[in-house]
């Protein structure tokens, strides 16, 4: 059995080339799988565009009824319930690849996900007999429900509730839920609600249950195809047999299912900045100004090659995470009563990665639609070009599965539990960078490719570490009222895993398939970890002056002056080099 990598450790510990999964490693079936969805999105999807953008209902369920034909909607469900039963990688792939799908892919993702995978964890065997069958061949149609119209980030706030019959036969649910993407069409609900008003527990709700109605559809900013719409229970009799797991341990079914939802959002992110990086491409060949296309001036090669290496490094960190995921699940009995539970325990232990995916994803692809939107010019502002539906699209993902203020103290304090739980020797490894504070700083490692990035890699980590360590010592427990210290410590580890992952991915091409075919990756990767280190160093400065003060305050700053001294690449010419390969080839490239 492969030694398992620990949630959050990429904080203490390194990774080498070998022990990550990149899109690099994709299996002969896994390619069949990206290209069976993208010819059902290029077939089927693409050309109804514009009628499924105004909401058509029927159409929306028709596909989402022959996407459930090809498989695409039982990947995550157990073969003995009519799934596929497939790795997390092959999942990853069909969110990424149905993303070209604007609000359509959002329609699956939702079904998929958030709206299945609580009842594919949690759900008895019965349940998943009665209702799983039915959601991975799209006969029916799935949606979660948690929030409501008081209640969003604070989730365990919910005023829906849930009272046990006299008879004990059923519950009577009664409350309203707010902003449920596929509303309008969907025939299961995964609804939350308080039992007696204080037991916060899940339930499955179906459609024609007698007190059970849907709101009118919101009127969006963006995926307007998508329908979103309150769930209102009035009185609605619930069998005891569809409460999904335990009373009172809702909370578990929606933090964990949100773990995979953010993490599914952050591969659709992928599929959204290639499209986005395509269109523009494409568009700056064929716009001529002062006589020559504009992808010959240099700002707008600039603004593709940054493009490229945002999408590289999420393609790369969440094509990791999946990996992960896929080697935490591998020994679990698939087809035992308790694989779900199993599942859902082992996609937690990189809750943080999923959280830190989610960040990531979701504010690089809006960078990719906003500078999108730039190199169109006035006609990114017109509805005639794709660029300005992503552009309106891509804002939602920053609120969905939690904000990414949420998650931002999430990254942090799940961290930091772990550390408490003694699964991780954090405060250890922080004791000791604050005991080496004043030693010499390291060299380059000139020689070795990638030497520099790999040391400014390294003293990411002690930033991480002397910035957390300390502000553990100096706030304790009211730690989690710091919010902006924990953004900042959110902040450092995003890039830490940001850089981390660029690194290995470029250093797995090489020795893969030869330097020369890792050229590009290996420019991005240089480009990236010297930018995300400036955004450490600047991080861990605003953190060191929140906490400190006097002689530690400028000791502390001192040290970091030493450890952050390092040259920087030529950056400009790397990103000529990036934008040239792009503009040739008008879409993401890698190699």
């Amino acid at each position: 059995m492969a030694r398992i990598v620990k949630g959050g450790s990429f904080v203490i510990d390194s990774i080498t080339w070998d022990r990550v999964t990149t899109p690099e490693d994709w299996t002969e079936e896994q390619a069949m799988i990206a290209e069976t969805t993208e010819q059902f999105i290029e077939g089927e999807v693409t050309p109804h565009d514009e009628k499924l953008e105004k909401l058509d209902y029927g159409l929306t369920v028709e596909l989402l009824r022959k996407a459930g034909e090809l498989g695409l909607l039982g990947i995550d469900v157990p073969e003995a319930y009519g799934g596929l039963g497939l790795d997390k990688v092959s999942s990853t792939i069909v969110s990424e690849k149905l993303a070209k799908g604007s609000s359509f892919a959002l329609s699956v993702g939702a079904h998929v996900g958030i709206g299945t995978l609580p009842i594919v964890f949690f759900g008895t065997p019965e349940q998943k007999r009665t209702f799983l069958p039915d959601l991975a061949n799209g006969t029916k149609i799935a949606a979660y429900c948690l929030t409501e119209p008081s209640s969003g980030s604070d989730a365990l706030g919910a005023k829906t509730t849930a009272k046990l019959s006299e008879d004990g036969s059923h519950y009577v649910l009664n409350g309203t839920k707010q902003f449920i993407t596929n509303a309008g069409f969907a025939d299961v609900f995964v609804v939350y609600a308080k039992i007696d008003g204080s037991r916060f527990s899940a339930f499955i709700v179906e459609r024609t249950m007698e007190g059970v109605s849907i709101g009118p559809e919101e009127k969006k900013m963006g995926i307007k195809g998508s329908s979103t719409c309150p769930l209102i229970l009035e009185n609605v009799r619930v069998p005891v047999g569809h409460l999904l797991g335990e009373p009172g341990k809702g909370h578990l079914i929606a933090f964990n299912i949100l773990n995979i939802g953010r993490f599914k959002l952050g591969a659709g992110c992928i599929g959204g900045a290639k499209e986005a990086i395509a269109l523009s491409a494409a568009y700056a060949n064929e716009r001529e100004q002062f006589g020559k296309p504009i992808s010959s001036f240099p700002l707008i090669g600039q603004k593709l090659a940054d493009m490229n290496i945002a999408t590289y490094v999420l393609e790369s960190m969440v094509y990791r995470t999946a990996g992960l995921i896929d080697a935490v699940l591998a020994d679990i009995d698939h087809d035992g009563e308790l694989a779900g539970m199993q599942a859902a325990k082992g996609i937690a232990e990189y809750a943080l990665e999923c959280s830190i995916i989610k960040v990531f994803g979701t504010e690089a692809l809006d960078f990719a639609a906003d500078e999108g939107v730039q190199i169109h010019g006035g006609y990114g502002f017109i509805q005639e070009y794709k660029i300005e539906r992503i552009y309106r699209d891509s804002r939602i993902n920053r609120i969905f599965e939690g904000t990414n203020e949420i998650n931002r103290l999430l990254i942090p304090g799940t961290l930091l539990k772990k550390a408490m739980k003694g699964e991780l020797p954090l405060m250890e490894h922080a004791q000791s960078v604050q005991e080496r504070m004043l030693e010499p700083a390291g060299r380059d490692e000139a020689d070795e490719p990638f030497g520099q990035e790999k040391r400014l890699l390294a003293t990411a980590k002690q930033l991480f570490l002397l910035i957390g360590g300390q502000a553990v010592q100096t706030y304790g427990l009211a730690l989690e009222e710091e919010q902006e210290v924990l953004a900042l410590l959110a902040d450092v580890m995003i890039r830490i895993y940001a850089m981390e992952s660029a690194i290995v991915r470029a250093e797995k091409i090489a020795a893969k398939s030869g330097e020369a075919r890792a050229e590009l990756a290996a420019a991005m990767a240089t480009v990236y970890v010297h930018e995300a280190f400036a955004d450490v160093e600047r991080a861990a400065k605003q953190a060191v002056a929140a906490m400190a003060s006097g002689d530690l305050l400028a000791l502390q700053l001192s040290v970091l002056r030493k450890w952050t001294r390092h040259t920087p690449p030529d950056a400009i010419r790397l990103k000529r080099k990036i934008a040239e390969k792009v503009i040739a080839a008008e879409r993401y490239v890698v190699g």
